[in-house]
Parts: C-alpha cells; structure tokens; sequence
C-alpha cells in the first residue's frame, strides 16, 4: 500500500518506519524543515531501541520517504495516519489544533478515495470533529478512522511489530476490510484486531492507560503504608502480583510515574470526564498520588541531612522517564533537581541517553558526568532516579572508594536489603526498611 504518515514524532516515525518493514510505500510529512533533512539523509531523530536498522533499510530500499510538502507526501496514499502533538491545555483539555489544523488542510488536497487515521491520542469525538473539518473542503468520499497508539517507549519497535492486540475504531465496511489488510503481517500469530465504533477505540486508549497509571499510584500507597507499619513492598508486591486477576507487571514503587502517554492521558480523561459533569474521584487521587510520589524522597534527604543540604553533592543516576529512552516529559528527575538546587546542593548527572536532552532544558546548572562512577566521584550521596539496567550491579567496592559517603537514595528500589547490610551503605528506598551503614 501507499501510505503517508503526517508527523515524524515518537508515534510518526515508529509508525511509518514499521509499516515500511512490511513492504508499503510510507512517507512520513513534517513542518519543520532541518528534521526532515536529517532524516532523508539517514539520521534518525529520536532514541528507540531496534528503530535505527529498520529505520535505515527501508530508506536504502526507497520504502521510506520523507517531505515537508503535505500535497506531495499524501499524493496516492491510500490512507493517511495523523501522528501528530497532543499537547495538555492550561486546563488538562488536549489542544487539538495541530490535528484540526493538518485535516483543514487535507480536504482541499484529496481527489480519491482515502483513509484518514487517527494514531494520535485524542479525545472521545475527535474523529468526528476531524471528519467535519475535512468533510468542509471536499466532496471525495473519505472514511475516517480511530487507530490508537499502544507504544512503550524502549520496546516501540517490539510492541508495532507485535502486538497484543490492534484497536480500530470504524463503521465503514470498507475502512475495515482495507485497515485488516494493512495489519495482517503484524498479527499473524493470531493476537487481536479489535474493531469498535471511534469514539469507543478513543476511550479505550485513555482508560488503558489511566488504569495502568492507578496500579501504579495504587502501589506507591501501598509502599508509603509499608513504612509506616513496618511491612516490605516487596513482599506485598509479590503476594498480590501472583494473583492472575491482579497479574506482576505495573506493580513496582518508586517515585512516580513520568513520560508523555501516562501524565497527559490521565489529565485528559479527567478533563472529558468533568466536561461532561462526571466525577471521576479515582483519577483525581491517581493525579495528586503521583505528583506528591515524585518527591517522595527529599523530606528523608533534608532529615538525614538535617536539614542543611548546601554543598552537598549528589550523584544522580538517571534523567529519563524511564529507562531504554531519552524521552525527559515528566521525567521525576526533574523534579528533584528543581528541590535539591532550591536547598542550596551540587548535582553531578548521569543517564546513558538523556543528558543532551536535559542540557537543552536546564543547561549548566547541573554537571554532566560520562559515566555513572564519574558522578559519583567526590559525592556525598547516590540518588536513583531512572532504573536503567547497568545500576543494577555496578562494582559496590569501587562506589565505596569513590563516595565521601557510603549513602544511597534509591526511588527504584534496585537493591537487595541485605546486601546493603552487608557492605555497610546507608540505604534509603521505597516502601522497604531504612538500612543504616
């Protein structure tokens, strides 16, 4: 097929570089002109594991193109996603106007039958407001489609190639029947193509995420209890994960959830929800949890220090959101530098992906360390912001010689209590005994 994908966001390039893999014609359209020339020239332009080889063999194969010009990049398509900025309003509301604004444009531009496909995140009705807008500068038949997104960044390329199920929302015969034949390779093994009206594949996206982002505040409570009454998360984590209804993943404390699906989707249903004059107490809570979770860890850090955190040095291991990806949206790191910079502390960073990111937003008032044993070097104290996998077993002897002190603060619980015990850290997690060194 012939596809043209307007966007080369996260989603956007995710979603044209993996329909190109199976042999479609896919290009991928976007306003802003130095991106679109870095990746017609090869450079891709986010972080994704497994994106960069797909992503630079179909371009040699001339599957994946890209352009600035929206009348040139739809020419033939047979359908059209829009993977285009959501962003949350002042009020929680998503802005839709990049959305609104593309299908305005699109009506003028279509001379036959097309597909127009709503891979953003957008709120129940959307696909409605789309169909007017195009419908307004046009007298082509055009279906439009729901096709949310259900991408985890650091494992996009394995989620798009596999899905666990793929949710299309349509009422037209002929929309499905063409949307089935484009996601066959992609469920071959027999996972789910879940058909439903659009404004059900629109809310199911947002209740999907808001009830992954509940188990995790849900959690965090249950952490913050633990301490207080003297129980371990892990244990809690362990007998309620086993249980099928509940299931294992989502289940792990730390200090809140960060990124651009969980924030943003939460805050939206919430915002549809009161629109409509429902009260969706759960997702208030969720909300509040989350933001007062990200900071969980400071008041320990200002008791321990007594309260007088200046020129004291932390290493932070950690920036992004989550690890595998160099997205910082709502990353909790953020936060804590904003309190340990206001207490008067040095923050010397490290993350295997992020740090130019963060760079851009913050600048220099953090330092930037290559690696995780040179931001400790010299510190007082390790704070854990992201679990990225090489924190996980690094070499205690060489930390302990390079620290003033022998002090972990831990938002992801990496480490076994015990062991902790047994090389003489001060460790401080969530949810888990406080182990003195």
């Amino acid at each position: 097929m012939k596809i043209a994908v307007v966007g080369t966001g996260y989603v956007g390039l995710v979603t044209g570089t993996c329909f190109s893999e199976t042999g479609n014609t896919v290009t991928c359209i976007d306003i802003d002109a130095d991106k679109v020339k870095k990746l017609n020239s090869g450079k891709i332009t986010i972080y994704e594991p497994g994106l960069e080889l797909l992503f630079e063999r179909n371009i040699k194969q001339g599957r994946l193109l890209f352009t600035t010009d929206l009348k040139e990049g739809i020419k033939d398509a047979q359908i059209i996603f829009l993977a285009l900025p959501t962003p949350p309003g002042e009020d929680g509301s998503a802005d839709l106007k990049y959305i609104l604004g593309v299908a305005q444009d699109l009506g003028p531009l279509l001379n036959h039958y097309t597909i127009i496909v709503d891979k953003s995140t957008v709120p129940v009705g959307t696909a409605d407001r789309v169909r007017e807008k195009i419908a307004a500068g046009t007298s082509v038949e055009f279906d439009v489609v729901s096709n949310p997104e259900f991408l985890r960044e650091g494992v996009a390329v394995e989620d798009f190639m596999r899905p666990e199920r793929v949710v299309i929302g349509t009422s037209s015969p002929r929309a499905r029947k063409i949307m089935e034949t484009l996601y066959a390779p992609f469920v071959r093994q027999g996972n789910p193509l879940v058909f439903m009206d659009e404004r059900s594949a629109e809310l199911t996206k947002y209740a999907a995420n808001s009830f992954l982002a509940t188990k995790i505040s849900f959690m965090n409570e249950i952490a913050n209890l633990c301490e207080l009454l003297g129980a371990d998360v892990d244990a809690v984590r362990k007998g309620i994960g086993t249980d099928s209804r509940i299931g294992k993943r989502f289940l792990f404390p730390g200090i809140g959830y960060g990124g651009s699906c969980f924030p943003k989707d939460v805050q939206a249903l919430a915002k549809s929800s009161s629109d409509v004059r429902y009260d969706f107490k759960i997702l208030e809570a969720v909300m509040q949890v989350n933001a007062d979770q990200k900071t969980k860890l400071i008041p320990r850090i200002k008791d321990y220090y007594r309260g007088d955190l200046k020129n004291k040095t932390f290493a932070l291991w950690g920036l992004s959101f989550k690890p595998h990806t160099d997205d910082i949206r709502e990353a909790p790191a953020l936060y804590n530098i904003e309190e340990l910079l206001k207490e008067g502390a040095q923050i010397k960073a490290h993350d295997p992906e992020s740090m130019e990111n963060v760079k851009r937003l913050i600048g220099d008032r953090i330092q930037y360390s290559e690696s995780f044993y040179e931001a400790a070097e010299g510190a007082d104290a390790i704070f854990i912001a992201t679990e990225w996998p090489e924190f996980r077993t690094p070499d205690f002897d060489k930390l302990s010689a390079a620290l003033k002190n022998k002090v972990i603060f831990d938002g992801r619980n990496l480490y076994d209590l015990e062991q902790m015990k047994e090389l003489g850290f001060t460790y401080f997690s969530i949810g888990r005994e406080t182990i003195y060194g």
